[in-house]
C-alpha cells in the first residue's frame, strides 16, 4: 500500500514536469509578443486542446491521490480504493504516453505538441513505467470485479472520502430518489412528459431549490460541496431532477452576485421555497457559445423595458415563472458591454398553452434525452419587463454577472455528469449480474466485468475532481479552471459509461423499454451544454497559457 502511494507520488511529479513542458511548447505555438494570439490559437487548436486535456489529467490524478492519502490517514484506504487508485494512474499514464481520447476520433498525443523527445525525459521514470506495465493487470481487474460483485447489494463502489454530514445528506436524498424518482423516470422520458408537479413540490419540501441560498433569504445555506453531493444523487435518479436544481442555482447565484438588496429579498425566498420556478434565457439562434453576438434588444420606455428578439434552447421555459433574460440594452456598445440581465416575470404555461404572457410565443424543441423539463424556442415581441427588474439596477453588466456564475454552474454540471455515470454503471452491472449466457452470468466474462471496473475507476476520478472544485469554491478561491476541467472530464466519463453499459446490454440496450437507452441519450447532452467540450478545452487552454 505504502509502495503504491509512493509510486503515485513519484509519477505525479513526472506528470507535473510533462505538463509544464507541454505548456511551454504550446506557448511557442500560440503566443505572439507575450500574448495569446487569436489567430494562432485557431490554427493550433488541436495542440492547445491537447494541453487542456493533459492538464485535466494532472489535476484529476492529483485529487485522486489526495483522496487516497486522506483515506490512508483515516485507515480507510482499503483494497477497493487501492485498486481504483492503481488503475487510474496506470490507465491515465498510459494515455498521457500514447494519446488521451478527447473524443472517439480525436486524441491528444505528445507529437501533436512537438514533444517527441521530451516525452522520454519527462515521463520515462521507474515509477511511471512500473504503473503503466503492471498497474492494470487482468488478475487485479478480476479482483476488483469480485469485490464490486460482493458489495453490489449495498451499492458500495469505494469510499467517497466525505465527512459524516455529507454522507447523511446523501442518505436523505437517496430515499427521495429511490421512492419518488427512479421508479418513474423512464416513463417520464418515454412519454416526453414534464416532471410532475407533485414531485417538484416534494423537492421544494426537501429544500432542494434553496440549497445554497443563505438562510436570511429563506434557503438552507449549504455550501457547494453539499450542492455537489445532492446534485449527484438527484441526477443518479434522473438527470431532469438533478437539473431542476440548476435552474434555481443559476438564478439564485445571479441574484446573490449581482442583485440589489431589494431584488434579493423579493425573489430569493420565493425561489428557495419553490413558489417560483426560474428559467435561464440566454442562447439565441446561430450564436451558440458566442454570447457577444446576442441580438435580442431591450429598449427602455419610461418605467419598463420592451424586449424583442428570439431565444432558443430554453430549458423549462414554458412552466417557469421567472426568466433570467440576457438582452442588448446599450445599442451603441458592441460585444459584451451592451448586454444586460433582466429578472423577467412571466405567466406559467403548460403543454396546452406554453406561453400565455403577452409579447411571448414559441414552441417545443423535440430532443433525444434530457426531457423532464423540455426545451423551447421563444420569440419576444414587445415583451414588457419592469425597470426595477434590471439585475443590479445597472445596464451593461449582464455578461459580467453571468460569467461570475460559471464556476458554480460547471461544478453543478460536473456533479450531474457523475450522477448519470453512476446510474449507468449500476444499471449495466445489474444487467450483467442478472443476464445468463452459456450457463453463467455474463459478469463472469472478463470483458464485461472489466468494463465495470473501468467505469468505477473513472467515475471516482471525475467525482474527486468535482469535489475538489466545490471545496475550492467554498474557500472563496478562484476555481474556474478546476470547475471547467471537472465538467470536461465528467461529461466524457458519463458518455463512455453509458455507451459501455449499453454494450453490456447487447441488443436489449437498443430497445427503448430498457432504461439504459435513456441514460445514453441523457449523457450525450453533457458534452454540449454549459460549454461544448471543444469550447471548454479552449477556455482551459487559454487560462493555462495566461497563468503564471
Amino acid at each position: 500500500m505504502d509502495n503504491l502511494l509512493i509510486k503515485c507520488r513519484d509519477s505525479l511529479e513526472s506528470i507535473n514536469r510533462y505538463t509544464d513542458a507541454a505548456k511551454e511548447q504550446v506557448k511557442k505555438l500560440v503566443m505572439d509578443d507575450g500574448t495569446v494570439s487569436k489567430q494562432l490559437m485557431a490554427k493550433e487548436q488541436h495542440a492547445a486542446h491537447s494541453l487542456a486535456w493533459i492538464a485535466t489529467y494532472k489535476a484529476t490524478l492529483t485529487e485522486l491521490l489526495n483522496w487516497a492519502e486522506r483515506l490512508e490517514s483515516e485507515n480507510n484506504f482499503l483494497e477497493t480504493e487501492q485498486l481504483i487508485l492503481q488503475f487510474a494512474f496506470s490507465e491515465y499514464l498510459t494515455q498521457l504516453w500514447h494519446g488521451i481520447p478527447m473524443s472517439q476520433l480525436e486524441y491528444a498525443r505528445p507529437q501533436d505538441l512537438g514533444l517527441k523527445n521530451g516525452l522520454l525525459t519527462e515521463l520515462s521514470t521507474s515509477s511511471v513505467k512500473d504503473l503503466m506495465l503492471n498497474g492494470n493487470e487482468a488478475a487485479d481487474r478480476l479482483k476488483l470485479a469480485d469485490i464490486l460483485q460482493h458489495n453490489f447489494s449495498s451499492k458500495n463502489f469505494g469510499n467517497l472520502g466525505l465527512d459524516d454530514t455529507s454522507t447523511m445528506i446523501i442518505q436523505e436524498f437517496k430515499k427521495f430518489v429511490e421512492d419518488d424518482v427512479a421508479p418513474y423516470a423512464h416513463e417520464w422520458h418515454l412519454k416526453d412528459e414534464l416532471i410532475p408537479m407533485d414531485v417538484i413540490n416534494k423537492m421544494a419540501d426537501l429544500g432542494i431549490f434553496g440549497l445554497t441560498i443563505p438562510e436570511e433569504y429563506g434557503g438552507l445555506g449549504m455550501n457547494k460541496l453539499s450542492m455537489c453531493v445532492v446534485t449527484e444523487e438527484l441526477a443518479r435518479g434522473y438527470i431532469g431532477i438533478g437539473s431542476l436544481g440548476t435552474r434555481t442555482d443559476i438564478s439564485s447565484e445571479l441574484l446573490l452576485i449581482g442583485g440589489t438588496e431589494e431584488q434579493k429579498k423579493k425573489w430569493l425566498p420565493k425561489i428557495a421555497s419553490g413558489e417560483i420556478l426560474p428559467a435561464a434565457v440566454f442562447s439565441e439562434p446561430n450564436t451558440g457559445s458566442d454570447l457577444a453576438s446576442l441580438k435580442t434588444r431591450a429598449v427602455k420606455n419610461g418605467d419598463e423595458y420592451s424586449i424583442t428578439g428570439n431565444k432558443t434552447w430554453i430549458t423549462h421555459g414554458a412552466r417557469s415563472d421567472l426568466m433570467t433574460l440576457m438582452a442588448r440594452s446599450v445599442p451603441d456598445e458592441k460585444g459584451y458591454k451592451g448586454l444586460s440581465m433582466f429578472l423577467a416575470e412571466k405567466e406559467r404555461g403548460d403543454d396546452d398553452n406554453m406561453f400565455p404572457s403577452e409579447g411571448m410565443s414559441g414552441g417545443e424543441i423535440e430532443v433525444l434525452g434530457y426531457r423532464g423539463m423540455k426545451e423551447y424556442e421563444i420569440a419576444f415581441d414587445d415583451f414588457k419587463v419592469k425597470g426595477e427588474n434590471l439585475l443590479g439596477g445597472e445596464e451593461g453588466k449582464g455578461f459580467k454577472q453571468l460569467m461570475e456564475t460559471f464556476e458554480s454552474a460547471r461544478i453543478q454540471t460536473a456533479a450531474r455528469a457523475v450522477g448519470v455515470a453512476q446510474s449507468a454503471m449500476e444499471t449495466g452491472m445489474q444487467y450483467a449480474l442478472d443476464r445468463n449466457q452459456f450457463g453463467k452470468s455474463i459478469y463472469e466474462f472478463p470483458r464485461v466485468s472489466s468494463k465495470v471496473t473501468s467505469m468505477v475507476t473513472e467515475i471516482m476520478a471525475a467525482r474527486q475532481l468535482t469535489y475538489f472544485s466545490a471545496r475550492e469554491k467554498d474557500k472563496g478561491n478562484r476555481c474556474d479552471l478546476e470547475a471547467g476541467m471537472a465538467k470536461l472530464l465528467g461529461a466524457r466519463v458519463a458518455w463512455a459509461t453509458s455507451d459501455n453499459s449499453l454494450q453490456i446490454h447487447g441488443g436489449n440496450g437498443f430497445a427503448l423499454e430498457y432504461p439504459i437507452s435513456r441514460l445514453l441519450c441523457d449523457s450525450r447532452i453533457l458534452n454540449i451544454f454549459e460549454g461544448a467540450a471543444e469550447m471548454q478545452a479552449d477556455v482551459i487552454a487559454r487560462r493555462l497559457l495566461t497563468s503564471n
